[in-house]
């Protein structure tokens, strides 16, 4: 008896075969696709409305199924219609899907607030009133508590919440829903941490924002982009007129529009700015300012080297300390320039490039400061002047001459022998007698004073005025001889 041959073929598909392996392949994936978590949102296309549900087409085999009380809005009135699509929350999956949207609007009942916290699915409250660590949250009728961290993702002001209505998530459930504590910090933060990378994308140099202040530290304010996302409105940034407190300027809470200025990508930090979305006041300096011009400003702080003036908002000068006159003190000149005092100011430099003025402060009730012209310059070669002395070097003398002008007095000019002592001589703050001997042409401002030549001025004058005295002595002694004569001749009063 022969054994049978054993047929090595690869035997082909038929054609009964192909689609019986289709089939199963749809089939897994059906069951695969309609598998869905409790406390899942998903989307889903309306295909019938009954009188009590409707069903929703969610992909896979079968269908989800949603109460038509949850598709009405207040008035009763039906929001969708065969074809619309929607978005749920699976509530069950015992017995088929079991689909809902009042969670989010408000749990209208215990079982539900108890599903709620199983699943983990929002439910909607209202803020009623401040209680001791936290808010009363009224829930479909049912008291909650929500702790003050729990409200949001930063610290506000109490008061901001009362009467709010928001959506919650329940995080304890006690006593059959007797006692619970609900938390809306989880669902914001839940949303951050899903927008992040859409907000990121949207946060480019230049783009204006709406944002919300988070927090006021004393350099500035976080400010919440969306997702999560903070910037930083530095105190510099807030206003082009200098600002000293930020508060003053920005809330926490408070919704403000910003202007992304730069975005690190390697530190994820982004910088922002207030005072970019309004007119930057120096584009019109070059046409309102000029040199030689008496301003009313208003110093805003003192600094060891000179005090920073107001001229208008976002505009500031600065008085140097070499524009004060020399009082012999140390830092004697701020006592003159108090912050928050008020005085007339002459613009002494203008630069355009580095928005900075210069500016001197001018005595009250002087001619400059009540708007006359200014004098003609008198810091010429030749010229006698009388200024203050500033300090004292080894090589010789400054003194003050006018704001921003000083001189120098060489020690071979002082008139002060070698061994003689010089700072006794001319102590800081005295005024001192000069000539002008060298101005050095723009842009030098150097300036070359004489003391001695002051001493040589003086015997000059006193020179001519003697030499006049002589010419005059001949005609003013015959005069008296004449007047004698007159006086002896005339007759005698009896």
């Amino acid at each position: 008896m022969s054994e049978p041959i054993e047929n090595t073929e690869p035997i082909e598909p038929t054609e009964e075969a192909a689609p019986a392996e289709d089939f199963a392949a749809m089939f897994e994936a059906s069951t695969k696709a309609k598998r869905f978590d409790k406390g899942q949102t998903i989307e889903g296309r309306i295909v019938g409305i009954g009188a009590e549900v409707a069903f929703v087409d969610v992909g896979g085999k079968g269908e989800a199924t949603i109460e038509i009380a949850e598709l009405k809005d207040h008035d009763g009135v039906l929001e969708v219609a065969v074809g619309d699509r929607i978005q749920a929350t699976v509530v069950s999956t015992l017995g088929g899907i079991t689909l809902s949207r009042k969670l989010v609007r408000g749990a209208a009942t215990q079982r539900q607030l108890e599903e709620a916290f199983q699943a983990g699915l929002p439910v909607e409250g209202k803020v009623e009133a401040e209680v001791k660590g936290g808010y009363e949250v009224r829930i479909a009728g049912q008291r909650a508590f929500c702790p003050f961290s729990q409200i949001d993702t930063f610290r506000t002001e109490a008061s901001a919440h009362i009467g709010r209505v928001y959506a919650f998530r329940v995080i304890e459930y006690k006593e059959g829903g007797r006692n619970l504590v609900v938390s809306r910090r989880a669902l914001l933060e839940e949303e951050q941490r899903a927008s992040a990378a859409d907000v990121r994308k949207s946060i480019v140099a230049g783009a204006v924002i709406t944002g919300r202040v988070v927090s006021v530290p004393a350099f500035g304010a976080f400010v919440d982009l969306g997702g999560g996302v903070q910037g930083l409105l530095h105190i510099s940034e807030m206003g082009w007129s200098h600002v000293s407190d930020a508060s003053e300027i920005v809330k926490p809470g408070q919704e403000i529009t910003v202007k992304v200025l730069r975005v690190d990508e390697a530190t994820q930090k982004i910088a922002l700015g207030l005072k970019q979305l309004a007119g930057d006041p120096w584009a019109g300096v070059e046409s309102k300012y000029a040199i030689g011009q008496v301003r009313t400003g208003r110093v805003t702080r003192v600094a060891e080297f000179g005090a920073f003036v107001e001229l208008e908002p976002g505009i500031e000068g600065l008085a140097h300390v070499s524009t004060f006159a020399p009082t012999g003190k140390s830092q004697g000149w701020s006592s003159s320039i108090a912050a928050g005092t008020t005085g007339s100011f002459e613009i002494l430099s203008i630069d355009l490039e580095k928005k900075r003025i210069g500016v001197a402060l001018l005595p009250d009730g002087s001619a400059r400061a009540g708007g006359a012209p200014p004098p003609p310059t008198g810091i010429v070669p030749g010229a006698r002047l009388t200024g203050k002395v500033e300090k004292h070097e080894k090589f010789g003398v400054f003194v003050f001459l006018a704001p921003g002008r000083t001189g120098l007095i060489p020690l071979s000019e002082t008139g002060v022998p070698r061994e003689g002592d010089v700072a006794k001589a001319f102590p800081v703050g005295s005024d001192v007698e000069v000539v002008v001997l060298e101005v050095e042409p723009p842009p030098g401002r150097k300036i070359r004073l004489s003391v001695k030549a002051v001493a040589a001025a003086h015997e000059a004058d006193e020179m001519r005025e003697y030499n006049e005295r002589e010419v005059a002595a001949p005609s003013e002694a015959f005069g008296s001889l004449a007047a004698q004569l007159r006086g002896a001749l005339k007759p005698r009063e009896k």
